[in-house]
């Protein structure tokens, strides 16, 4: 027996009739105006709830993503792992220590699991409260084995941890937000952009007053807040039996046959054909997706250790400007990913040749040192973030708006795709891009 998620508009939360002329599809014309006051307070009530309970989700859901990618350069550094030593480069314009190991590293392990989980899950059933219950099992675990880390094959465990619970949790969310009202599609990207602030801000301010290991030990408070919002403050569709004619009273009576093909789970329904058939037509918005998170990605873990400006150092140490470029970067995507109820992109194809170009500037950066103050980069790494928020939020609001309903769950879960495999694609280039760099300044020097 299949299961139905059921709106406002069939049953209340309580299993009670909204449409109380049974079988003549019309509501109850002595119904008093209080009880229509009630109705409509109950549903604003309901919809913030959900709005904001998205929001909240795509915090915490992205959230250990990016305080692993903040931490990168503490976690591989000698702070960690005594025995190994820095490249230390030094130039006319620019001091470069380099670890022995790229940042890209970490992003390959933050985001391979997470580019699997992502790949297999549309096409396993598995019921949505226990994927959530799983993904944050492993998001505590993440924090829990990184802040206890005695080398680095603990470093990238947790790391690993930290990106199957991500990736998870996006395909999850995302599949389940086709069950609520197109809105939460902006909250959840505007929460994930809020997880890139707050977690890049959050480890950069707790380091004045915190060790690496203790502040992953704070972290822990994301998953138990993912719980509570989950289980407690969304308010959930009303799971109904297929044979529900004789169980719960219709709504709208005659007028509406609960049949298979009203209101089930497109998910279980599909056929592994049928949901193949589905992945091309979402191409045209997976393509420019992956392509931005690609040159942003490669910006970020192959490039920021590199962006040293020794002229800041008064202020900014090397460690310092690498996690507050991440900040910087974060509040670009929180704006960007926030904006797409006051204004949409259409032509997505631009967004990526923006991209690029950001990256051949700090590309001729690195080899020139020509832009003379930390401010400009600053700037340049915002409108990099701004990019790439405004890609997410625009490709997953164009699938809401544009694909089929009964095709809509499915296709936000693949989706999600495009930018995880840019990510893979640019954590793989950055590492040799990274020493081949290093090699380059060292020649240089």
């Amino acid at each position: 027996m299949c299961e139905k998620y059921v709106d406002k508009y069939f049953y209340d939360m309580e299993e009670k009739p909204i449409f109380s002329q049974v079988g003549s599809g019309r509501a109850d014309q002595n119904q008093s105006p209080g009880t229509e006051d009630r109705d409509l307070s109950t549903d604003t009530v309901k919809r913030i709830r959900n709005l904001v309970g998205f929001w909240v989700l795509g915090l915490c859901n992205n959230f250990a993503y990016v305080v692993m990618l903040s931490a990168a350069y503490d976690l591989l550094h000698v702070d960690y792992h005594k025995s190994e030593e820095q490249v230390v480069i030094h130039n006319e314009s620019n001091v470069t220590r380099c670890n022995p190991i790229s940042t890209g590293a970490i992003l390959l392990a933050d985001i391979l699991p997470s580019l699997f989980i992502k790949l297999i899950a549309p096409f396993i059933v598995i019921k949505t409260h226990v994927r959530v219950l799983i993904a944050i099992i492993l998001s505590s675990l993440s924090f829990i084995i990184t802040s206890a880390s005695v080398g680095n094959w603990m470093t990238f465990l947790g790391v690993i941890c930290a990106a199957l619970s991500g990736g998870l949790g996006e395909v999850t969310f995302l599949s389940y937000s086709s069950f609520f009202e197109k809105d939460v599609i902006s909250t959840w990207s505007s929460g994930t952009g809020g997880a890139g602030v707050f977690g890049a801000l959050s480890y950069a301010g707790l380091h004045f007053v915190l060790d690496t290991k203790y502040i992953l030990l704070v972290m822990l408070t994301i998953p138990v807040l993912t719980a509570l919002v989950f289980w407690i403050l969304i308010v959930h569709p009303v799971p109904v039996k297929c044979q529900c004619s004789s169980e719960m009273e219709p709504m709208l009576g005659d007028s509406i046959e609960m049949t298979k093909g009203n209101y089930s789970k497109p998910s279980e329904l599909y056929s592994f054909r049928k949901k193949l058939s589905l992945v091309k037509p979402l191409l045209k918005y997976m393509i420019p997706l992956g392509l931005v998170y690609f040159a942003e990605y490669l910006i970020n873990q192959g490039l920021f250790e590199l962006l040293y400006f020794p002229n800041a150092e008064k202020w900014l140490n090397q460690k310092e400007q690498y996690r507050w470029y991440q900040v910087d970067y974060q509040i670009g995507v929180l704006i960007s990913r926030s904006s797409v109820n006051f204004f949409q992109v259409k032509r997505l194809w631009i967004l990526p040749i923006l991209q690029i170009i950001n990256v051949i500037i700090l590309l001729l950066q690195i080899y020139f040192s020509f832009i003379p103050s930390i401010w400009i980069v600053l700037a340049l790494i915002f409108y990099e973030g701004l990019l790439g928020g405004c890609a997410y939020v625009n490709t997953f609001y164009r699938i809401s708006s544009e694909v089929a309903e009964e095709d809509k769950e499915f296709s936000m879960g693949v989706a999600s795709l495009g930018d995880s495999v840019g990510i893979a694609l640019a954590g793989a280039v950055s590492m040799p891009v990274h020493d081949r760099l290093c090699k380059f300044l060292w020649w240089s020097s």
